[in-house]
């Protein structure tokens, strides 16, 4: 998992963060949204007053988006505060549940919040978080640059649950341009507790912020396992609520080399008996190996590298993302410590835990066997090997991928340019690339590592991409933002930013990017 991707926490209703310079405090009464919602049928209220911005999703990113674009002025001509709303289709904020382990941290420090980067005072920070909960004393002296990711997700469904304009159980249907009102048209269903229908409506806006986020991943050979209720093989995206199930298993076995893999690998292993621990760790990568966490390394999230990035060649940019996974893919080194730290505790009556860690193997194919047990068919990419393994429960820390785009954008087809790998084009506003006669703008949030890099998942840049979206909306730069972030010079021919006060004329379909 991505930080570079509970129990309840809600406050009371005298716990909301304090007004700062500029940003008046939260309304007590968040306002209701402004399209109605019959029970049947969908309406389609004459667009008088459409949205300035429609958020599709609300994780990490548009949060952090719908935070920062809270009170600020629509245009420079229009002091009115800029109307957005932003819908999620689950019933409430929550960040990767099924990996809020006892003690794991986030990979990024605690001013990785929402929007710390782009402006310290916003009352919506992890500190201010911190205030309203008096605990800045004891955050203080504990002298952690690092949260625990579980209070990450409790900051973050903090601001959800006190942020106007947020609207959850609401499922986006489609997206189209009306060219005649020159609006974009938003259909969405509202869910009840339950996740079924419950009314319909329909949204105008100017904008969208497309963040509807990534998928967990399942291997090819697996997905046939991972389908089926009677076999244990699931994705860590849902350990904690199997983990007791799990533990019961008399063998395990953990796929992926990354962050989640080693810490469900170590949560497994100090749960379980010495002498029969019975787990093996399975990873497709040669080594278990150390995330790059120097200073300069770092430097590889920062807005000068992500405009380095945007400005290669697509191909050299297709060729260069493999090659820096380690970049965000590795294991941090405390983690690799402390996994070596307990199997050595483990020796020290004599003898060997049971827990095999082979890297560079992958999963040919995959059986079931006598319905609840699995055969993993194995092969050693250096070797060139291959054998049998057969488990009981199969946990894949395979990761996660961007959800597609197309499903939900397909009344936006005609007018998209893509790639030579048939993506969207993507600029460097973070607005998908539409042909000049869509006057209004598709942002795109943790949808665009191919065309500016790693950074794109990393918690570090969410605030200033969205700083840098709320500037080209508005025509204006309500968040300044440094035009230099990092030492080092990428390229001989380093880009200059392009943070433009207006927004440029959009690119015709006929032109490249």
């Amino acid at each position: 998992m991505t930080d570079r991707p509970a129990p309840d926490d809600r406050p009371a209703p005298d716990d909301r963060p304090a007004p700062a310079t500029g940003h008046p405090a939260p309304a007590d009464n968040p306002p209701t949204p402004t399209t109605d919602r019959p029970a049947t049928g969908r309406t389609t209220p004459e667009p008088d007053h459409p949205h300035d911005l429609v958020g599709i999703g609300i994780g990490p990113f548009n949060l952090s988006l719908a935070a920062l674009a809270h009170n600020i002025p629509a245009t420079p001509d229009d002091p009115r505060p800029l109307a957005a709303t932003f819908y999620e289709q689950r019933p409430a904020f929550h960040w990767h549940p099924g990996l809020l382990l006892d003690g794991a941290s986030l990979q990024v420090p605690f001013l990785a919040d929402l929007v710390t980067l782009a402006d310290p005072t916003s009352p919506w920070s992890f500190l201010n978080y911190l205030r309203t909960r008096h605990r800045l004393f004891p955050f203080y002296f504990a002298e952690r640059f690092h949260i625990q990711r579980a209070e990450y997700d409790a900051y973050c469904r903090w601001v959800s649950e006190q942020l106007p304009g947020l609207h959850f159980g609401h499922q986006v249907d489609a997206v189209r341009w009306n060219a005649e009102r020159a609006l974009f048209e938003v259909d969405f269903t509202q869910l009840d507790p339950d996740g079924e229908a419950e009314a319909l409506g329909r949204a105008h806006t100017r904008h969208i912020a497309l963040g509807i986020g990534t998928e967990p991943f399942v291997p090819e050979p697996l997905r046939p396992l991972a389908a089926a209720e009677s076999v244990p093989v699931l994705h860590s995206a849902d350990y904690l609520r199997h983990r007791e199930q799990l533990l019961a298993a008399d063998h395990i076995t953990v796929i992926g080399s990354g962050q989640s893999g080693a810490e469900i690998f170590l949560d497994l292993l100090r749960a379980r008996p010495e002498g029969a621990e019975n787990i093996h760790w399975l990873a497709r990568t040669q080594a278990f190996a150390p995330m790059e966490y120097s200073k300069l390394g770092l430097e590889h999230f920062t807005p000068d590298y992500s405009r380095y990035f945007h400005a290669l060649p697509e191909t050299a940019r297709d060729e260069l993302v493999p090659r820096q996974w380690q970049l965000h893919k590795g294991i941090d080194a405390d983690t690799i410590a402390a996994i070596h730290d307990e199997l050595y505790r483990r020796t020290l009556h004599g003898g060997w835990p049971h827990a095999t860690l082979t890297p560079g193997v992958h999963v040919r194919t995959a059986g079931r066997l006598a319905n609840t047990r699995v055969e993993l068919h194995l092969e050693h990419t250096q070797q060139g090997t291959r054998t049998r393994l057969t488990t009981d429960a199969v946990i894949l820390a395979t990761g996660y991928r961007e959800r597609p785009l197309d499903a939900i954008l397909g009344g936006l087809d005609p007018y998209l340019s893509r790639d030579a790998s048939h993506r969207p084009r993507i600029d460097d506003q973070y607005r998908l690339v539409l042909d000049r006669a869509v006057t209004g703008h598709v942002y795109v949030q943790n949808a665009e590592r191919h065309t500016h890099g790693v950074g794109a998942p990393d918690l570090g840049l969410a605030a200033w991409r969205s700083a840098t979206i709320l500037n080209n909306l508005t025509g204006t730069t309500p968040y300044p933002l440094p035009e230099r972030t990092a030492f080092t010079t990428f390229g001989l021919t380093p880009q200059p930013p392009k943070i433009p006060a207006q927004a440029p004329e959009l690119i015709p379909l006929s032109q490249s990017v």
